[in-house]
């Protein structure tokens, strides 16, 4: 009867949900994890692989923030403990939190100072772009 008991243990399917959660300050951000729109802070999206996933956050009247955030596996995802942890007949959940504080674009009054300032920020991100080429 143990042996019976044991084996309808280990065919119970486990269920491994791997989640990212985005938030922000102030909320309300457009969040584009790997180029695709998963909604507005907070938010929160299934995934499949851990590692590097590109993250932006778009908000009106606040710098875009681009980063390349990673998603570390815990160690019930490692080889071998991954099959043990599947084998346990109970859901698995692992939710990756990321928090960004977005800060606002400074407002000018004059056009002609933020035409420049644009300018400014552009041949520098030209600049870098040259750099990180060669």
């Amino acid at each position: 009867m143990p042996l019976l008991l044991l084996l309808s243990l280990l065919l119970l399917p486990a269920c491994v949900q791997r989640k990212i959660r985005v938030t922000s300050t102030p909320p309300g951000a457009r969040v584009l994890l790997n180029d695709q729109d998963i909604g507005t802070t907070p938010v929160e999206t299934r995934f499949t692989f851990y590692g590097g996933y590109d993250v932006q956050l778009i908000m009106p009247g606040y710098e875009h923030v681009h980063e390349l955030r990673q998603a570390k596996a815990p160690l019930h995802e490692y080889p071998v403990v991954d099959l043990a942890a599947t084998a346990v007949p109970a859901d698995i959940d692992h939710t990756i939190e990321w928090h960004f504080d977005l800060t606002p674009v400074p407002e000018s009054t004059d056009p002609e100072a933020a035409r420049e300032d644009l300018l400014d920020r552009a041949a520098n991100l030209r600049e870098q772009a040259r750099t990180t080429a060669d």
